[in-house]
């Protein structure tokens, strides 16, 4: 099974925000589904990190608070 999802076409910093969100769900999902001791997982939670960072980021240069 492959839970890893697809790389984005862009750069984290130049995804539109829909993109950002839906990458944000496939890596959610992705850690999800893996087992608790996969290796993959890091790699996947410093992607979503980098999501994470990007999407605060933008709500506080918007005004928005995302807690």
């Amino acid at each position: 099974m492959d839970a890893a999802p697809q790389e984005p076409a862009h750069p984290v910093a130049a995804l539109t925000t829909y993109e950002l969100r839906d990458y944000r769900s496939q890596l959610e999902r992705a850690l999800r589904k893996l087992p608790a001791r996969a290796e993959v997982r890091a790699l996947i939670r410093l992607k979503l990190d980098a999501v994470l960072a990007e999407q605060e980021a933008r709500a506080r240069v918007s005004g928005w608070s995302l807690r």
